[in-house]
């Protein structure tokens, strides 16, 4: 009883953990009115996190650590398009919107990957990063970059 209780705990943790620091990047980027909030960066982490888990599970047969690395090269690869699919171009004064939306969605599987690799503190600290990021990022790019760039160049469309 107790082996099994193990065997489901610890994933159970990791998943929950991907899910928690997922979900904050999320609520982030819906305090802010911006794409990809609190469900897709809380199911992107969840699902990275997922298969990490799965691909360092050694009764599944995947407990090579080049199955774990080649899974991680997919994640990335796979989220890169989703992240593609935020992006958006504008015509008009060559605008590109949604860089950091697409770059908190990439953000948010890795996060998701430290969790099911078991890293707390390494996902822990760039989760607290990423919050510091998301929310004063913009904040200092107006205040360093203002004074030297027009507002075109700095609009709310491209933070």
């Amino acid at each position: 009883m107790e082996t099994w209780l193990a065997e489901v705990f610890e994933p159970a943790l990791k998943l929950l953990a991907a899910v928690i620091v997922g979900a904050l990047v999320g609520i982030n980027r819906d305090l802010h009115g911006k794409p990809a909030g609190l469900r897709l960066c809380a199911l992107v982490a969840l699902g990275s996190g997922l298969i990490t888990v799965i691909t360092n599970e050694p009764r599944l047969g995947f407990a090579d650590p080049s199955s774990v690395s080649r899974a991680i090269q997919g994640i990335v690869g796979g989220i890169g398009f989703l992240g593609a699919g935020v992006i958006l171009h504008q015509s008009a004064g060559s605008r590109i919107r949604n860089l950091t939306t697409a770059a908190t969605i990439w953000m948010s599987a890795a996060l998701g990957i430290a969790c099911g690799l078991g890293a707390w503190r390494t996902g822990g600290v760039a989760a607290i990063l990423a919050l510091i990021v998301l929310s004063l990022g913009a904040r200092i790019d107006r205040a360093l970059f203002g004074r030297f760039a027009g507002e075109d160049d700095l609009g709310p469309d491209n933070v």
